[in-house]
């Protein structure tokens, strides 16, 4: 969708978001393994201006494709002095009746809230000294930037839909996900009409 400003529906949008190094990208990783056989839910592919590091395969893109493609993205932000995306692929799933899971930012939640006409947030939360040591694990910020990270907390515009202490195994956070986005699914799936034709 080229429009930026049209409301996309009437699939869902499952935003996954929380503060740095609470395991999202784990989470969402079983999430995808667990609900590999259904074709209406999809996992989104976050761009992002950076290159691919340990612990997250997203997209990357220049700022200046970034700025060129922004009317054409189903949801941009910025973060962490870094520009975040999803892709059209995103609209065009959720045109289509479809779930989407992705993992998103807290701030943006107020205009997604505006572009989508369903969207749910799950909310995932760890200890700061857990997020600490999976922040240093990940290698990719040098220790004042993990320090900086642990100190942002922006809030929640509103409750979210689910809230996951991460402090488990990640199987048992993933699972918890995965079955919050089944019943998510099976709620927006479009159902045949009574009287239908049966398919074969």
């Amino acid at each position: 969708m080229s429009d930026a400003q049209t409301r996309l529906g009437p699939g869902a949008l499952i935003l996954v978001v929380g503060p740095s190094g609470a395991g999202k990208d784990t989470l969402i990783d079983i999430a995808r393994t667990a609900l590999a056989a259904r074709a209406d839910v999809h996992v989104a592919r976050r761009l992002v201006t950076r290159p691919a590091g340990a612990g997250e395969a997203h997209g990357t893109l220049t700022e200046e494709d970034f700025t060129r493609l922004q009317p054409r993205f189903a949801l941009c932000w910025q973060a962490h002095g870094l520009s975040y995306a999803l892709g059209e692929d995103v609209a065009d799933w959720i045109s289509a009746g479809h779930t989407v899971i992705a993992n998103g930012s807290r701030a943006t939640l107020p205009v997604a809230r505006a572009r989508f006409d369903r969207l749910y947030v799950v909310h995932v939360t760890a200890p700061v000294e857990v997020r600490a040591q999976r922040l240093a694990a990940r290698g990719r910020e040098s220790a004042q930037d993990i320090a900086e990270r642990l100190t942002r907390a922006p809030a929640l515009d509103v409750a979210p839909e689910l809230e996951i202490n991460n402090v488990g195994t990640p199987q048992e956070g993933g699972m918890q996900l995965a079955g919050f986005v089944r019943r998510v699914a099976d709620e927006v799936a479009p159902r045949p009409r009574y009287g239908a034709p049966a398919r074969v």
